[in-house]
């Protein structure tokens, strides 16, 4: 019987093994898409305890923030809100945490939270309802006596490069700006452009936000759409000045749909005045608006990241309470491939389609994104369209395996840009070493079985690729 965790996990072959130590496991990091906090970088936080930096919850001014990962295990278990997103008993939270944790056999938590109190708390016994008081102890003195244990050591024990962390239009990026100008901090951190209230104009709060963008760019009103496509264009320059070299889109669906500037203006004349606009007009504007954005991101060599098919806030009373990424999102069936293939073929028509990463919650899309890359390659970078790793619901290890063989069987894997953890906990960078581990067990099958040869000089270039380089080709750092 092979032992839990050990330097071994997840290495099935002597090939595995030999890839993962000898060639993946050291390498840095690149985090291209995460929701960490540049503010907490910069000042170094020190959590107060194991609770604030394994669960979060709610905060002081009334919002959420934290591992909802964790928080959704726990509701699955039967757990009160209080104990889940509250700030009450922290020791009988973990233990709550801990009966639930030892009835997840087969999920991926189980893995992540295994490993990371390994990493960085030294703590190789299973996580159980009989230790978790002597776990909580030990890790808490560690937090509050290692110097080691804030923001940026653990970033620093992660062997972290890069951050791109997730930006509105509208910030100003006060945090990154100091981040970039303090040489003691040796890793990179840089914002990514999210405009999605600026294009959700069939959403709740969209008027609110058109007026904050045009107070950011110093305007008393923005009046039609082509005002606002100026404004986000002039927070392009900013970002872009400030480092930026990925956009993020979260998007239901991806729209596609011909119209008129004035047409969009219709729309969005209604939106502003509090008047419901309809599928088809809200697709006009947004598609206008959306092509508008990516022609700038190739204009300044952004990387335009776009990931949809995910149904959010699904729990009408906990969203209410609660509000968004609390934990109540699902997979949802979007049928938008085709004008997803429309708008890259329209980008490709006039020579202005960015370097592309397409991500879909739902895992049956895997193949049709797989093809639809063969579409839209060109010279400019190897794999310029790329396929995002598995992403969410799906960056289990069986959703990992799946999605490498998909993009195996149908483009070029060696060509691949790797992980990224998407997320709001400065403990998860071991989901890197995690996926490392799949990737590198699952090419050394397939060298052990004979389907690839043994060659060195190859293997090594793959799996670095797959791990660092390519991403750090793909992004320019």
């Amino acid at each position: 019987m092979k032992q839990f965790l050990d330097k071994d996990f997840v290495l099935q072959s002597d090939t595995a093994k030999h890839l993962f130590h000898d060639y993946a496991e050291a390498l840095p990091i690149i985090d291209y898409h995460c929701h960490l906090s540049a503010q907490d970088i910069y000042e170094d936080r020190r959590f107060e305890s194991l609770g604030d930096v394994w669960f979060g919850g709610k905060q002081v001014d009334g919002s959420y923030a934290g591992d909802h990962y964790k928080w959704r295990l726990m509701r699955s278990n039967g757990m009160t809100e209080d104990m889940v997103t509250g700030r009450g008993d922290e020791l009988a939270r973990f233990k709550g945490f801990a009966e639930t944790l030892s009835l997840a056999i087969g999920n991926p938590m189980y893995h992540w939270c295994h490993l990371e109190l390994k990493k960085y708390f030294g703590i190789d016994e299973p996580l159980t309802p009989d230790n978790a008081e002597e776990i909580w102890n030990k890790c808490n003195d560690k937090l509050n006596n290692d110097p080691g244990m804030t923001v940026r050591g653990l970033i620093r024990q992660s062997n972290v490069a890069y951050i791109g962390t997730t930006d509105d239009p509208t910030d100003d990026l006060e945090w990154h700006k100091k981040i970039a100008a303090d040489e003691s901090i040796e890793f990179m951190v840089r914002p990514s452009f999210r405009p999605d209230k600026a294009v959700a104009i069939n959403k709740a709060g969209f008027a609110d936000y058109i007026g904050h963008l045009s107070h950011c760019v110093g305007k008393d009103a923005l009046n039609s759409t082509s005002e606002v496509i100026d404004a986000l264009k002039e927070r392009i320059e900013y970002f872009a000045s400030c480092g930026c070299v990925a956009s993020d889109h979260g998007l239901d669906y991806v729209p596609f749909r011909t119209g008129t500037m004035e047409q969009a203006d219709a729309a969005f004349k209604k939106a502003m005045a509090g008047e419901p606009v309809s599928v088809e007009e809200a697709e006009i504007y947004q598609t206008l608006v959306l092509t508008a954005l990516a022609k700038e991101y190739h204009k300044h060599g952004i990387v335009m990241e776009i990931h949809y098919s995910c149904l959010r806030n699904s729990n009408e009373r906990t969203f209410r309470t609660l509000g968004p990424d609390t934990g109540y999102d699902m997979i949802a069936q979007n049928m938008c491939g085709a004008q997803l293939t429309a708008f890259l073929s329209n980008l490709d028509k006039t020579d202005e389609l960015p370097r592309t990463v397409i991500f879909s919650l739902n895992p049956a899309d895997n193949e049709q994104i797989g093809t639809m890359l063969g579409c839209f390659q060109s010279p400019d970078v190897p794999g310029k369209i790329q396929q995002g790793p598995a992403w969410w619901f799906n960056d289990s290890k069986s959703g990992m395996e799946e999605q490498m063989k998909s993009l195996a069987n149908l483009g070029i894997l060696g060509n691949f840009i790797g992980m990224l953890t998407d997320s709001r906990s400065f403990l998860s960078y071991t989901r890197h070493d995690y996926f490392r581990r799949i990737m590198c067990n699952l090419i050394g099958g397939w060298v052990e079985a004979g389907e690839y040869p043994n060659d060195e000089t190859a293997l090594k270039r793959i799996v670095e690729g797959i791990s660092y380089y390519n991403a750090k080709r793909y992004f320019n750092l």
